[in-house]
């Protein structure tokens, strides 16, 4: 099914057809599997289909239960900004650490700590300077604007 949306989606062997992509998303995330993540992400860039944070919401937790990584990176980003209260970035650092790509990992807590506004420049330096070590480009300048 998701074979076949994405055919539908590049006009591969096919005319590109966007009702097709929806509907075939659609099943496919009703099936329960990891391309619910696909489905989100048509809605909330309003694809194929109206716009609609709060459904893409849904498939976004929907998809976590499988525990698909990328899809806890698209919910913890989903909290941080769409739903950018104390509570929302409380639960976007709890999805962010339960990924297991480090480097994002670092980079979130470090996000995390000055979003919140906590004085913590210690460990705000600290986990920048760990992701610098490991080579993550975004974190060599942040450490560069702490340190300034």
């Amino acid at each position: 099914m998701n074979s076949l949306a994405i055919c539908y989606y590049n006009g591969k062997g096919t005319e590109k057809n966007l009702a097709k992509i929806f509907y075939w998303y659609q099943k496919a995330a009703k099936n329960g599997n990891k391309f619910q993540n696909n489905l989100a992400l048509l809605y909330e860039k309003g694809e194929e289909t109206e716009k609609d944070l709060e459904e893409a919401f849904y498939w976004y937790q929907k998809v976590v239960e499988n525990n698909y990584e990328i899809a806890m990176y698209s919910l913890a980003i989903y909290y941080q900004y769409v739903k950018g209260t104390e509570k929302g970035l409380e639960k976007a650092f709890y999805w962010f650490k339960k990924q297991q790509r480090k480097d994002a990992l670092m980079t979130k807590l470090v996000l995390h700590y000055y979003m919140k506004k906590v004085k913590a420049q210690k460990m705000i330096f600290y986990w920048s300077q760990k992701a610098t070590e490991n080579g993550n480009e975004v974190e060599q300048c942040n450490l560069v604007n702490i340190m300034n």
